[in-house]
């Protein structure tokens, strides 16, 4: 069963070992329609509805206060609201979320090179060096660590939960999440 979350932040809890958390916030979302046990589900975001998100609130009869719209993998629900009552019992999540976009990268950064001396006149400092091979094959190899595009990649994480508190839908699971603060992703219960 699927579920779509926002990323608070995060914290930790402190008993006999310190703990890095990630709090999600459950957002309330209602069933519009279910087929071969694939869901539309409609939930609430920031951004303003546009003529089409329009046409389909009008098609459910939602309010303007649901103006996205999802397909999630939810089982046997009947169209209405989704309840969350099986992310209490949930010990184990695949948390999937978008991660930071870092733009266009050189491999210090992307790939961890170590670059060369920063003085006496090397004139190698955070390059890559040498990429090509000699006469054969003749070409760059496909998978060379190069500089090029770094994040913004869908990322998927097994994470512990640690607590749910239903009446807030506020989410404690064990380790880090990709993503910004206020990053829309989904849960998926594993366990």
């Amino acid at each position: 069963m699927e579920f779509i979350v926002e990323k608070i932040g995060m914290s930790r809890t402190i008993g006999l070992t310190s703990t890095a958390v990630t709090l999600l916030r459950v957002l309330p979302a209602k069933v519009c329609e279910v087929v071969d046990g694939r869901a539309i589900v409609a939930y609430s975001n920031t951004k303003a509805a546009n003529k089409a998100i329009a046409g389909q609130q009008k098609k459910y009869g939602l309010s303007s206060e649901f103006n996205k719209f999802a397909t999630l993998s939810v089982g046997d629900v009947a169209v209405g609201d989704l309840s969350t009552e099986a992310l209490s019992e949930a010990k184990v999540l695949k948390v999937t979320f978008k991660s930071k976009g870092r733009g266009y990268q050189g491999v210090v950064k992307r790939h961890g090179f170590a670059g060369g001396p920063a003085s006496h006149g090397s004139r190698f400092h955070r390059r890559h060096g040498s990429i090509g091979d000699c006469e054969w094959p003749g070409r760059v190899q496909p998978g060379m660590k190069m500089a090029g595009h770094m994040g913004n990649e869908t990322c998927t994480v097994k994470n512990e939960v640690l607590s749910f508190d239903a009446a807030n839908g506020i989410l404690a699971v064990k380790g880090s999440v990709s993503g910004y603060n206020g990053a829309m992703g989904k849960v998926r219960i594993v366990k």
